[in-house]
């Protein structure tokens, strides 16, 4: 698979044919081509071949894919950094990465220059599009372009160590997803469809809709972090947008459901809606049938490290009344998903343990780290072959070949000497008839736990007081966890605030009880 030979011979072929609409702008598949072009030419005379991540600043401009496809063309894994990130983590990414160019596309004032010797700033839109205009006509050699092996992006993420982790994913990972990807999604005349883009370019969710529409021919449909914030404004750009596949994290769906409007007259052309990042509930999928009759549901999972998703599921309506929790599904045809106990060893279907990944789809190890790359990497074979490995932290089980995905190992604490997953008592949570979905936090003192707090939104109106609400929440817990798992306090949330990254903030949610 040819990711850039096929995006620019849509430019070649269908080039007046928009590739990226974002507001009241439009990019087009020649457009991109060109300038994506002319950029990389500017990149190689800048570095020649020497493989240096670049940096892409910015939130959902045009000019980000621009960027990011000529990072592409002139041999360079691209590093996308949104604008929401705070100042002392742009400074740790960019310091650990060594780039030597960065594209400032959102043109914040952010003091780059002291960060990496010799590097180049390219500090706005309007300087970008001055190169772009130099370098017109332009065309970089096929030779510079990222080869199999070679490194396509490198996305950073939260380490336990407090410092950002560079999760380096290669040409081969994304054929190996983007292949099994297409064929499972099931799609007739992709070229005619409409993506929906919202994840952040810096969370690998976004991967999944911008090379699949890309690559198709398809159009990509662009909503930003100002629209979630305004619900009015972001149901009007969904009335022009005619989306027919939505792809986001369970809690974008679930707040846009709190609009009754959210609904195939909102989005008449919608086939598909596909998930991942965060756990999908059974009442949010049924509410969506009601809604969207004739709607196809993926339910997916895979962490960076395994380039985008390594399972997926079709969810029907008999599934989602009768299976909780939902699966996230078999895994891609290139990949092995097993589930192993504390000692590495392979447990027997229906056994709980940590989700195992061994394939094609799995990075090649976190940027300039290896010691931490040691810890969650490793090798094996699958038939003889030797592959990739990735311990994913997270808990699951197999029955009758489906993946369940039960919530991270690491969200466990110690309250008054019990040891407590505080996922299960999320999943918990979401069974009582009345929740829609539960966060559940600790609250500490002098680095000790003394309690904890669920959040919860509710699937239908109740005419009580929030304390008697919570009252009855906790009552109904006791069916299914000990005592000293039901949480002293119960807030009602109507919904969830996302991050940028469109998954539920817990920041914001820790923000409210201190």
């Amino acid at each position: 698979m040819d990711i850039v030979g096929m995006i620019d011979k849509h430019g070649i072929e269908n080039g007046d044919k928009a590739a990226l609409r974002y507001r009241d702008t439009a990019l087009t598949y020649r457009e991109l081509r060109e300038k994506s072009d002319a950029l990389a030419s500017y990149i190689i005379d800048m570095l020649g071949r020497d493989k240096t991540p670049v940096v892409v600043y910015g939130h959902k401009q045009n000019e980000m894919i621009i960027c990011i496809l000529a990072c592409t063309k002139s041999g360079h894994p691209y590093i996308p950094i949104d604008t929401s990130f705070p100042e002392e983590r742009v400074r740790e990414i960019v310091e650990s990465s060594r780039a030597k160019i960065l594209f400032n596309v959102e043109g914040m004032e952010f003091n780059f220059g002291d960060l990496v010797l010799n590097n180049l700033v390219i500090n706005n839109n309007e300087q970008i599009k001055a190169i772009i205009d130099c370098y017109l006509g332009k065309r970089p050699g096929k030779s510079y372009t990222v080869g199999l092996d070679d490194t396509y992006y490198i996305l950073y993420t939260s380490g336990s160590t407090g410092k950002p982790k560079g999760v380096q994913i290669t040409l081969s990972c994304m054929e190996s997803f983007l292949k099994w990807y297409i064929n499972i999604s099931r799609l007739d005349n992709m070229e005619n469809l409409v993506f929906m883009n919202q994840v952040s370019y810096s969370f690998d969710v976004s991967v999944m809709d911008i090379y699949v529409s890309l690559i198709s021919g398809a159009t990509l449909f662009t909503i930003d972090k100002y629209m979630i914030s305004d619900f009015k404004e972001l149901f009007y750009y969904f009335s022009i947008s005619n989306i027919d596949v939505w792809v986001s994290t369970p809690s974008m769906m679930e707040m846009c459901l709190i609009d009754e409007n959210f609904n195939h007259k909102l989005l008449p052309n919608l086939k598909m809606m596909v998930f991942a990042g965060e756990v999908l509930t059974n009442s949010s999928v049924l509410k969506l049938f009601d809604r969207f009759k004739d709607i196809k549901i993926i339910n997916g999972y895979g962490p960076t490290e395994a380039t985008v998703l390594v399972t997926a599921a079709h969810i029907d309506k008999t599934m989602a009344e009768n299976i909780n929790p939902l699966p996230i599904g078999c895994p891609i045809d290139s990949c092995r998903v097993y589930i192993a106990d504390p000692n590495g060893n392979e447990v027997l279907e229906g056994e709980k343990g940590e989700i195992i990944i061994l394939g094609d789809s799995v990075s090649s190890g976190y940027y300039g780290n290896e010691k931490m790359s040691e810890k969650s990497f490793f090798a094996s074979y699958i038939g003889g072959c030797k592959k990739r490995g990735y311990k994913t932290g997270d808990e699951g089980y197999i029955k009758d070949g489906l993946v369940f995905y039960c919530g991270r190992m690491d969200f466990q604490v110690k309250l008054n000497g019990f040891r407590i997953e505080l996922g299960d008592i999320e999943h918990n949570l979401r069974k009582i008839d009345f929740i829609k979905n539960a966060v559940v936090l600790p609250v500490s003192k002098n680095g000790k736990v003394q309690y904890l707090v669920a959040f919860v939104t509710l699937d239908k109106k109740i005419n009580e007081k929030d304390f008697v609400i919570g009252q009855d929440i906790k009552n109904e817990l006791k069916r299914y966890v000990p005592d000293y798992m039901i949480p002293r306090k119960i807030v009602i949330k109507e919904y969830f605030d996302v991050n940028v990254n469109g998954k539920i903030d817990r920041k914001a949610l820790m923000g409210d009880i201190e």
